[in-house]
């Protein structure tokens, strides 16, 4: 049978109140057009559903199945809404842009003044965000753009692109306990003091997630919340630091060596909502601004990598 799905909801107000006057009241019906909906449905279903007495209604065994059901259709109806409503929005509304805290660096701030700068009718909110997240935001339509990492986005069938080396170096005062070294482990680098970015920062659990159970043993003389601040510190001669590489001013006083660990070496991807259709004109032209940032970043242009190519195309 078909059920009506504000008669699902009547039914479920008169088993949560008790009463079908009290449900009438909350579906803003009157007391004969509930009573009549409730025996509508007792009629297709074929079975009694509630049971009348003198203070009131209580559900037969049926109807209490039918109400346990009833709300996960609705509940389903609410998310199935959403979700399609995410795909309606005005052409006045702002793009929507996430990305993890690397990315937030320099990347989208550049990306932001110049896009901005040359489109004042379009807005945009950014949001920090780990890349499984901005993967399901975007797969919801939650999101018009993510800048994720390649291999925690591996598989996750949204249409990306390369966008930018984002391998991960150890850097030091310069002159410091570095000076003369070109590449080291990530174990030879714990053996030293490090200055960190706080547990719950995206860089560091990502890093947490590579070392597995059996990391060495590490000693933070401090954690802080941001990148600069990180590097300042590093510079500093406070302790050794592992970072992006993009991240470096490549005029600031360091000594940088590379980590030989295979997670080091990762990169970013500039990742769409799926949505039908073609994206928006205002997302093509962010994500252009995106590609051009980061193409003039010193350290990308200087990555000994292959060309970032410009075609989009379906990771895993």
């Amino acid at each position: 049978m078909r059920y009506d799905l504000d008669d699902l909801r009547l039914f479920l107000h008169i088993v949560t109140e008790g009463s079908i006057t009290a449900g009438a009241h909350r579906m803003h019906l009157s007391l004969p057009s509930a009573s009549a909906r409730v025996r509508s449905l007792e009629h297709h279903a074929g079975v009694a559903l509630l049971v009348r007495g003198r203070r009131g209604v209580r559900p037969t065994p049926a109807g209490t199945t039918l109400a346990r059901h009833a709300r996960d259709v609705l509940d389903q109806t609410v998310r199935l809404d959403n979700a399609v409503a995410s795909y309606t929005r005005s052409p006045t509304a702002p793009l929507i842009l996430l990305g993890g805290g690397s990315a937030m660096h320099r990347l989208v701030p550049q990306a932001l003044i110049s896009f901005l700068g040359t489109h004042p009718d379009i807005d945009v909110t950014v949001s920090e965000s780990r890349t499984p997240q901005t993967v399901r935001m975007l797969a919801d339509g939650e999101a018009d753009l993510g800048v994720v990492l390649d291999d925690e986005a591996d598989g996750c069938g949204l249409r990306v692109e390369p966008l930018a080396d984002d391998s991960l170096v150890v850097i030091g005062q310069a002159g410091g306990i570095l000076a003369g070294r070109t590449a080291l482990t990530y174990g030879e680098v714990a053996e030293h003091p490090l200055v960190g970015l706080d547990a719950d920062s995206s860089l560091r659990r990502w890093i947490e997630k590579h070392l597995g159970p059996h990391a060495p043993v590490v000693r933070h003389r401090t954690t802080v919340a941001n990148l600069s601040v990180l590097i300042s510190l590093a510079a500093a001669g406070v302790g050794l630091a592992v970072v992006p590489r993009r991240a470096i001013d490549p005029d600031q006083p360091l000594d940088v060596c590379e980590l030989q660990d295979p997670w080091a070496r990762r990169h970013h991807l500039l990742a769409w909502a799926i949505k039908d259709g073609a994206a928006s004109p205002a997302a093509d032209a962010l994500a252009e601004h995106l590609r051009r940032a980061a193409l003039s970043e010193p350290s990308f242009r200087n990555a000994h990598e292959d060309p970032v190519g410009r075609q989009p195309f379906h990771h895993g």
